[in-house]
């Protein structure tokens, strides 16, 4: 929805310090991740069982987030939460546009272009470049297998991607959303398989039982989700989240464009001259195909 720049999520927060935790915060904070958000929303003692630590090291976590305790984490959490599954019914009580509304007097226009330039920009700032590198190690790897689904209206952002692929390298898949898609490719997936999946808030429980079904294939999981984070992402070893901050109603999908018009530059740059030669193969295909096509004999109409 519009308005100005939003908070980072707990879970953005935590993957940032991750790796530079001692362990026993690490514990904690995966924890936390595992089960997000509803882990968080536990009593203090109930969060450091799950994490096999002490509830002094659950409070230095939260201290270290910038939490004045336990009980603002939560509160955080719990924002988090009704945002999660807020609905297009719900955003249409909150006002077209917050801060910022008379500072043009463009209308819908003017109002677009802030709030899409914004969300975008945040969705860049607040992305951990490990995560979009490892994703684009994945697609280029030729020794894997690549496959993407989404969900009602994710689902073209899977064709989208899988569009691209097919340009760039073998065995790239769309797959449908229905849950007889998902089983009939679950048969042949396995290690040497990557599965990109997208799932924005009022997530899909086909996407995410496809996740989980996936991982336990030890299949290689990228998520595009929401700040908020898809419960999928609990079995995805890279989580790409995105704004969906949007001038209407209906969440946006175009920072999620963004994003995956940046992973395709990326699979291009470690791809090199393979990704180079794949493209003017496929163009001269495209050439060939259209070429039979204008000889063959077209019917004539009595």
């Amino acid at each position: 929805m519009p308005g100005t720049t939003e908070p980072r999520t707990v879970a953005a927060q935590l993957r940032d310090v991750l790796q530079d935790l001692p362990r026993a915060e690490q514990r904690v904070a995966r924890a936390l991740l595992a089960g997000y958000p509803t882990a968080g929303l536990e009593p203090l003692a109930t969060v450091a069982t799950l994490a096999q630590s002490s509830p002094a090291t659950v409070l230095r976590l939260a201290y270290r987030l910038g939490f004045q305790g336990y009980p603002e984490l939560q509160q955080a959490l719990k924002r988090e939460t009704q945002q999660r599954y807020s609905s297009p019914l719900t955003q249409y009580g909150e006002p077209p546009a917050e801060a910022g509304a008379d500072q043009d007097d463009d209308g819908v226009l003017g109002r677009s272009r802030r709030v899409l330039l914004e969300a975008t920009a945040q969705t860049f700032d607040q992305l951990p470049s490990g995560e979009l590198v490892k994703a684009a190690g994945l697609l280029a790897d030729p020794a894997r297998r690549v496959s993407a689904a989404g969900g009602r209206f994710s689902t073209i952002l899977a064709h989208y991607l899988i569009a691209h692929l097919h340009q760039l390298r073998p065995n790239a898949t769309y797959i449908a959303g229905s849950t007889a898609d998902h089983a009939a490719h679950l048969l042949d997936m396995g290690r040497r398989d990557v599965l990109v999946l997208f799932d924005y808030r009022r997530y899909q429980r086909e996407t995410i039982a496809f996740a989980r079904a996936a991982a336990a294939r030890n299949v290689k999981i990228v998520l595009f989700t929401d700040p908020w984070l898809s419960p999928a992402a609990a079995v995805a070893d890279v989580v790409l989240p995105g704004q969906v901050r949007s001038p209407s109603p209906f969440d946006s999908l175009t920072p999620a464009v963004a994003l995956i018009e940046t992973l395709v530059a990326a699979v291009v740059e470690q791809l090199g001259e393979t990704g180079r030669a794949r493209v003017a193969k496929y163009d001269q295909m495209a050439d060939d195909v259209l070429r039979e096509e204008d000889t063959e004999p077209r019917a004539v109409a009595p």
